[in-house]
């Protein structure tokens, strides 16, 4: 596929590709891997070629505004200038929903394409990369089902709604796992009241919503879990409590507080852990969430997959979108 150039009007020299079929380009991986890295190396080549991009976020906790070293987010000065969407759009007292950034996210790309540029989506989140990708229709939600769920999960774990789900959609049970409180609770509450079994959002099962080209960066799995444990211990001398204590003040919601490296550091500074055992335990989150994005994410088909250290990792990206 070759990017067309806006600059010279309809279609660029030798390009198959007309300006409203411009592809969204996928970046994804676990954490932890250069995908934002690879996102702005890739944006400054195309430009290089003509061709300008914008990049979206499609990390669900880059969302919040204030929530920056835990998250890893780009500050505005190392976004070498390139147009980022979706970073900093929610406070970490609202929650995040899906269906809306489905929503924001649509709007984003459209805008871009419409612009002649080539929109550039980035992040780990599974559910949210493939809620943009592919054809998901989201169901609706209800306060008061969504509230007793919650109020299940915060009074007796995860563990008691995993094991209503293997009752009621085993397979969807099977999928989320046994740790993930907030997808369980949504899950109960779609089956509630749909009375039709879950969709997990498996990446795969549905047609693309728009053109796409999806990148890939992986690790061996004894270098990933070396730079993940290091990207632990330096958000912490970064300041990562500091941080969590100042937005504490202002009220956390319980998808920014059950956030990995967030919830320890407030179980840091409430007392009911030590700095040493809430790194250990953030690194230890940290390892076993990119096992899941990695399961998750070698589900796309056609994904191109890329060496996250290899040195000319840019220079293959860039090729892959002018084949």
């Amino acid at each position: 596929m070759t990017v067309s150039d806006p600059a010279r009007g309809d279609r660029a020299a030798g390009s198959a590709v007309p300006s409203d079929q411009l592809p969204i380009v996928a970046i994804i991986g676990a954490t932890g891997t250069g995908k934002s890295e690879l996102s702005l190396d890739l944006a400054e080549t195309l430009a290089r070629d003509g061709v300008p991009s914008e990049i979206v976020n499609a990390d669900a906790m880059q969302l919040y505004r204030g929530m920056d070293i835990g998250t890893a987010k780009l500050d505005p000065a190392e976004r070498r200038s390139i147009p980022h969407h979706l970073l900093d759009v929610l406070e970490p007292s609202q929650e995040a929903s899906v269906a809306a950034y489905q929503r924001k996210a649509r709007a984003a790309i459209d805008g871009i394409r419409a612009r002649g540029a080539v929109p550039i989506l980035v992040g780990g989140s599974g559910l949210y990369v493939s809620s943009v990708l592919y054809d998901y229709d989201f169901p609706g939600t209800d306060p008061a089902v969504r509230e007793r769920l919650e109020r299940d999960l915060d009074e007796q774990g995860p563990g008691l709604l995993h094991r209503r789900l293997l009752e009621v959609d085993p397979d969807s049970a099977r999928e989320i796992g046994a740790s993930n409180g907030r997808r369980l609770v949504r899950a109960l509450e779609v089956i509630e009241l749909t009375g039709k079994p879950f969709r997990t959002g498996q990446p795969g099962s549905e047609s693309l919503w728009r053109p796409a080209v999806t990148i890939g960066l992986e690790l061996e799995r004894a270098q990933l879990t070396e730079r993940l444990d290091r990207r632990v211990e330096r958000m912490w001398s970064a300041g990562l409590v500091d941080e969590v204590a100042a937005l504490r003040t202002a009220g956390f919601g319980l998808t920014a507080a059950r956030a990995i490296g967030y919830a320890q550091a407030l179980a840091q500074l409430d007392g009911t852990a030590s700095e040493a055992d809430a790194i250990a335990e953030a690194a230890a989150l940290t390892r076993r969430y990119a096992r899941r994005q990695v399961s998750w994410f070698r589900r796309y088909p056609d994904t191109h997959w890329l060496d996250a250290l290899a040195p000319d990792r840019v220079g293959t990206a860039a090729a892959i979108l002018r084949i």
